[in-house]
């Protein structure tokens, strides 16, 4: 049966956000919040921190499920764990609000941004989320009481948050990734847990990065920034502890955990950046691959002898399909 309310929710976190995102590129632009598309030969100057149009696309979504709940079927069930969702995603945002308008040289220090995040998770702590009972490879499922809303539920979102900012710089990535792993978290807690609730959060997010993405699929006309990154990557973890389904979205992060460790192995200096030619092709900017998106320059070149931003961002695509297929696969 079709949930009309979760429909008219989706389209209105979409053109929402859809509408809030046209309007931002054209104000950006003119005050001059724009920064280089770094994979284009040209250089064009693109408008900057596209994550403010999602966030609030989001908020419009899911604050209209929740007023809807609370003034016309008067039920408040989950509408408190939905707003201290909402605060936590808010206040990440701000957070890379302050990253992107400051920048990296000026902005939140590497050490920084993880502590910003734990705080952040402090609306989701006090209400006490997620189910503390968990299977432990060779102990069997244990209770972690207090341990799992006081030091677990704040450090698995800082991972996440942090984390989904690895794998970043290419038109339609970020987007694209959030839609893959949402999707596949929202189906996971919808099909296998049957948390429609849960999902409901998954699905806005979706539809907001939809609306979203047309503005930020190749070629870009808006970049999303850490606070979009931030957003979502907090989001993806909630959405898992929310759904029980922490396991899933570990294995989901594998891809994010290889761009760390290539990035590591560059001492954290190497862009993930192609070197554009005047085609707008891309040849690999280092003698050695210091990220996922090197990978796979290398690999289209080995194979069709161009790589272009596009078929990069598409193998990304692939790439974290193949480990969705793995979770569900286990379901």
């Amino acid at each position: 049966m079709i949930d009309i309310l979760l429909v008219v929710c989706l389209l209105v976190a979409f053109f929402a956000t859809f509408f809030a995102t046209k309007w931002w590129i054209k104000r950006a632009n003119k005050v001059g919040l724009v920064g280089a598309d770094m994979n284009k030969f040209e250089k064009r100057n693109i408008a900057e921190i596209g994550g403010l149009p999602v966030l609030m696309g989001f908020l419009f979504g899911v604050l209209l499920y929740v007023g809807y709940r609370t003034f016309i079927s008067h039920t408040a069930e989950f509408n408190l764990e939905i707003l201290a969702v909402t605060s936590t995603i808010t206040i990440i945002a701000i957070i890379g609000l302050m990253d992107d308008i400051l920048g990296w040289k000026l902005g939140l220090q590497k050490w920084q941004k993880p502590l910003f995040t734990l705080f952040a998770a402090l609306p989701v702590m006090m209400i006490n989320i997620g189910k503390s009972q968990m299977i432990l490879p060779l102990i069997g499922q244990v209770d972690l009481g207090i341990i799992y809303p006081i030091i677990f539920v704040p450090v698995f979102i800082m991972i996440f948050a942090n984390g989904f900012n690895m794998l970043a710089g290419y038109n339609g990535l970020e987007a694209g990734l959030g839609i893959i792993i949402l999707g596949a978290l929202g189906y996971i807690v919808w099909i296998d847990q049957g948390l429609g609730k849960v999902a409901m959060l998954a699905g806005v997010m979706i539809a907001c990065l939809v609306g979203f993405l047309i503005f930020n699929s190749f070629p870009a006309a808006i970049f999303p920034g850490d606070t979009f990154t931030y957003s979502v990557g907090a989001l993806i973890a909630i959405v898992a502890i929310l759904g029980n389904a922490e396991k899933a979205a570990l294995f989901l992060l594998i891809p994010f955990v290889i761009e760390f460790l290539l990035k590591l192995r560059g001492g954290f200096k190497k862009e993930s950046f192609g070197k554009p030619n005047q085609d707008n092709s891309l040849e690999m900017p280092y003698k050695k691959i210091y990220g996922l998106e090197h990978l796979f320059i290398w690999f289209l070149k080995k194979v069709k002898k161009r790589a272009f931003e596009r078929e990069v961002v598409i193998s990304l695509y692939v790439f974290e399909l193949i480990f969705v297929l793995g979770v569900l696969i286990t379901l």
